[in-house]
């Protein structure tokens, strides 16, 4: 399975993808966060779905781009491509893959910031060839394992985040996807591309690297849970004594400033 996110804050974007492969009883480390290039400028493309698929496409559309007489000059145009080459490998591929009882299921995210963009822009990419895109108030796709990263990120997670604590979210939301599956795991790589650039940034980051981040989320929500108010319980179960210490006596836990998160 697959673990991949494409965050847009009104200071950037944000991709974080996993690496995990598991074929039978194997586990395998495999690049699912893809960067090309468009002419001058840098975008970043990742999927979820049959490896064969997101392979075949992705060359297909590196092709298209590097043959192409007249470079794209906005985002969009980028992913009307792609969603083209998904279509095409769905005719080549689909007949063959149905008799084998295997699922046309790529869905993608794709982000850049071409020359004609205002802004760095992030699409989300359905089997068929369709997309939408990021907006204010739906900040964030996610593919894959879409389930575990979402009350984190629809609690914490506005278009007014900044990008640094929009990267941390990123990582968050991976951290307690792998916590639950055993598909989802490091390392991952990670894209950035802030306002006023046209070329994402990247990094592969192993376990040792965000070892410390997932160890302090853990002890913060430990801590936090320690400090939460019990009163409300006493109509269920009559207080103890250990349970009727108040809460300000509790562990306490100060929570860091989110937009002044270091990583």
């Amino acid at each position: 399975m697959t673990f991949g996110i494409g965050i847009k804050v009104r200071e950037g974007i944000v991709a974080l993808a996993d690496t995990r492969i598991v074929k039978g009883s194997e586990q395998v480390s495999k690049q699912k966060l893809a960067v090309m290039k468009s002419g001058d400028d840098s975008l970043f493309a990742m999927t979820s779905g049959l490896r064969s698929v997101r392979d075949k496409s992705l060359i297909y559309l590196e092709e298209q781009l590097a043959q192409a007489a007249v470079q794209p000059d906005r985002m969009y145009q980028v992913v009307n491509l792609f969603g083209d080459q998904l279509r095409r490998v769905r005719t080549e591929d689909g007949q063959a893959l149905d008799s084998s009882q295997l699922a046309f299921n790529t869905h993608a995210i794709l982000g850049g910031c071409l020359r004609g963009d205002a802004s760095p822009q992030l699409f989300y990419v359905y089997p068929e060839g369709n997309w939408i895109e990021a907006a204010q108030d739906s900040p964030y796709f996610v593919i894959g394992r879409t389930t575990y990263g979402k009350p984190l990120l629809d609690r914490l997670l506005n278009y007014e985040t900044s990008l640094r604590f929009a990267v941390a979210l990123a990582i968050l939301a991976f951290d307690a996807t792998r916590s639950s599956v055993t598909d989802v795991d490091c390392p991952i790589d990670v894209a950035v591309i802030p306002n006023g650039q046209r070329h994402a940034s990247t990094h592969r980051y192993h376990e040792r690297e965000i070892e410390r981040v997932s160890s302090w989320w853990s002890e913060t929500l430990t801590n936090a849970l320690g400090a939460m108010p019990l009163d409300w319980m006493d109509v269920l179960l009559p207080p103890t004594a250990s349970s009727s210490t108040s809460p300000s006596n509790a562990h306490a836990i100060i929570f860091p400033n989110p937009q002044g998160f270091s990583t």
